[in-house]
């Protein structure tokens, strides 16, 4: 008999790992998941690793940024750039530029925040983590369930379940941040169906740590659901809004030439606070808007037939200035898209189960990127004023799947996933084809002379990707606490629209081949009496590799190896005591020689540390009261391809606290940086510099929260 599944495809699930457990407890109590599949499985019979930060996690860290919340994940590290801007990591280092956007997938209740070819790099930053059932991390390719962009890593929000009442809250902390949620429900039984709805805001104000930045951020969610008999829907629409003032890198190269002087070594200039401050890009800024809206609709032909169907839209448009390049360019894009996910699942028999669906999607897109400064040639690249790039682009993809789950005896099952996607994009583009400025001139190097100007623009033409991708896993339950899991799969990204129609007068057009990763897992998870616990160990191979070496220059034909191991344990210590901790050891290496670039086979990829943990201790001295420290630590790692520059990482200490006056009225307070630690939330080498975003220092927080 098939479960009922969640109209989300991706259900709400107490992970065994973060769940609390009862002492004294000989059995787990089942966790029927959905992730990293596409049927509801009990978690101990799962053959992946998935991890789940729960609804009182969320509530308790009060997220405004990324790093805020998903740090706590085992092998996820979100670095913390200027504002809402960050970048992430899961089993991987710090992907940068080119290639990095599309690296991850960012989903919400299993439907992609943005097309497969129009991916973001700060992406985390329109999801609301702060209102949320739930939290999903998937580590390593899933593109046999996601399709494209599941190359390294999933992460899912839960959007928040309708409940009766309200709830406002409001934070205050430093750089004159204020930040408020509200939450209104209403559920409705009482007739032949069920149904809810629910509406949640959050509204953020930051001063910025650095001078003249800061930013106003606001997310907007509102859910229905209905269930009547054999049919549930979900619907839901969420949006997004951001005025964003930038601050970028401090960099060692700037020392002493106007916008900071410091004395440090350039090694050691994220040390020297009163540089750290600083604000070198004062005209640096990010416009973001989104607005998206799905509609789940599950449907229980009988006991072992069920129907799903999922359509949805999107809609995004950003504007930002590339800061962060010497052109100084202002960016331009967007893109709407609509869609269905859809899906069969059939229970054939007492141990054969059969999931069959299509994804389609289609998607209009539009990029400008314009120059202000005046043309500049140096180090042999002319950037040139006026518009580098104008350009639409229609997508389509089409993507049929096949699930298999084979129950071969009580202990050992075993599942398999094939995913075949084709995309395509019919690529239009608006100003003068090839390496001449937009209206066809050519650009001048410093002794007058023509040359091709850096920016290639292709002309008119349609490109299609085919990818199959597979999964094949077991999982033997060794016993009602323990099992055992491993899979084989591989991943893919279907190159972005920015990787083939913005390109650089050194590339070859036409020659840029989708992103493939292979990889191979195995581990172990349990509940047993007061301890709960997962260990995984994977290696992962990667071809076609896209990134942007220290020169500023294009690389699409990169391979990399990555390997490691993560752990998660939970420890109940008393009834009112529990430790948390996670860590994660990897190595990512080069496996290819580019000398040009610094990249030499066996080197370490650079941001990418071979370490990181995380490590809380949580007391509930009474009912109304609760205490959490937390340590939280980055090992070293290289900041640059050759391996001559490093950060030596860094420890921090948190401490959180609430007190439920009564059932109406709850305060909060964080003390972030407890000792005060100098430290870098981001760490750089590129154009002969150190760059840095400083971290901040010892910070107090201060909410309340108010229940109708």
């Amino acid at each position: 008999m098939l479960l009922q599944k969640s109209v989300a495809p991706l259900a709400t699930l107490s992970l065994v790992l973060q769940s609390s457990f009862v002492v004294g407890q000989q059995s787990p109590v089942e966790v029927i998941v959905v992730s990293g599949s596409h049927q509801n499985t009990d978690i101990m019979a799962l053959s992946s690793n998935v991890n789940l930060i729960d609804e009182q996690e969320i509530e308790r860290v009060n997220a405004v940024l990324a790093s805020d919340i998903l740090n706590r994940a085992s092998g996820v590290y979100v670095q913390a750039n200027n504002g809402v801007e960050n970048l992430p990591s899961l089993r991987s280092p710090i992907l940068t530029g080119p290639g990095a956007g599309g690296a991850f997938l960012f989903m919400q209740d299993g439907v992609a925040t943005r097309a497969a070819g129009f991916a973001n790099n700060n992406g985390l930053a329109e999801l609301n983590l702060a209102q949320a059932d739930g939290i999903e991390v998937i580590q390593g390719p899933n593109s046999a369930v996601y399709g494209s962009n599941a190359v390294h890593g999933v992460i899912n929000v839960l959007s928040l379940t309708p409940s009766n009442g309200a709830d406002v809250g409001i934070t205050f902390g430093p750089n004159d941040r204020v930040q408020f949620n509200g939450a209104l429900g209403h559920i409705d039984d009482q007739g032949p169906a069920n149904q809810g709805i629910g509406l949640n805001i959050q509204v953020v104000d930051d001063g910025g740590y650095q001078n003249d930045s800061g930013f106003t951020s606001s997310k907007l969610g509102l859910r229905h659901d209905y269930q009547r008999d054999q049919l549930t829907i979900q619907s839901s629409l969420s949006g997004f809004d951001l005025d964003q003032d930038t601050a970028g890198f401090i960099a060692s190269g700037d020392n002493g030439e106007g916008c900071f002087s410091s004395n440090f070594a350039p090694d050691k200039l994220y040390k020297d606070r009163s540089a750290m401050e600083k604000n070198c890009d004062p005209d640096a800024y990010r416009q973001w808007s989104s607005i998206r809206g799905a509609t789940h609709i599950a449907y229980q032909v009988n006991n072992d037939e069920l129907i799903n169907v999922t359509p949805y839209f999107r809609s995004n448009s950003m504007e930002f200035r590339q800061h962060y390049l010497p052109s100084r360019a202002i960016e331009e894009n967007s893109h709407f898209s609509l869609g269905v996910n859809s899906d069969y699942q059939w229970q054939v028999n007492q141990s054969v189960s059969l999931v069959v669906g299509i994804d389609i999607d289609w998607t209009q897109g539009e990029l400008t990127e314009t120059q202000e400064l005046a043309d500049r040639f140096s180090f042999g690249k002319a950037r040139q004023q006026g518009v580098h790039f104008d350009y639409e682009v229609d997508s389509s993809t089409l993507a049929p799947y096949i699930q298999v789950n084979w129950q071969y005896n009580e202990a050992l099952v075993f599942t398999t996933n094939v995913r075949f996607d084709s995309t395509e994009y019919d690529y239009d583009n608006l100003i003068a084809n090839g390496t001449t400025k937009a209206d066809g001139t050519s650009c001048i190097n410093n002794d007058g002379q023509a040359v091709s100007c850096l920016y290639q623009r292709p002309e008119d033409r349609t490109d299609r990707f085919n990818n199959t991708s597979a999964k094949i896993g077991a999982n033997y339950r060794v016993s009602d606490n323990i099992s055992l899991f491993a899979n084989w799969s591989n991943g893919f990204r279907a190159p972005q629209t920015t990787d083939l129609y913005r390109l650089q007068n050194q590339q070859t057009i036409g020659t840029i081949d989708s992103e493939e990763i292979n990889s191979i897992e195995a581990g172990i998870r349990g509940a047993y009496q007061v301890l709960t616990f997962q260990g995984v160990i994977y290696r992962m191979q990667k071809d076609n590799f896209f990134f942007r070496d220290d020169d500023g220059l294009n690389v699409t034909d990169g391979e990399t190896n990555h390997s490691g191991v993560e752990l998660t344990v939970s420890i109940n210590v008393l009834d009112n005591l529990r430790f948390l901790a996670n860590y994660a050891y990897a190595k990512h290496e080069y496996d290819f020689d580019r000398l040009s670039s610094g990249v030499v086979n066996g080197n370490e990829i650079d941001t990418a540390p071979r370490q990181q943990g995380n490590a809380r201790l949580e007391w509930q001295p009474t009912n109304a009261t609760s205490l959490a420290l937390e340590w939280q630590h980055i090992g070293s790692y290289f900041l640059d391809p050759a391996n001559e520059h490093e950060y030596a990482g860094h420890d921090l200490f948190n401490i959180r606290a609430q007190w439920q006056i009564n059932k109406q009225i709850r305060l909060n307070a964080k003390l972030e940086n407890v000792f005060d630690g100098e430290y870098a939330s981001r760490a750089d080498y590129a154009f002969g510099s150190y760059r840095y975003f400083g971290g901040q220092p010892r910070a107090i927080y201060l909410g309340a929260n108010y229940a109708f």
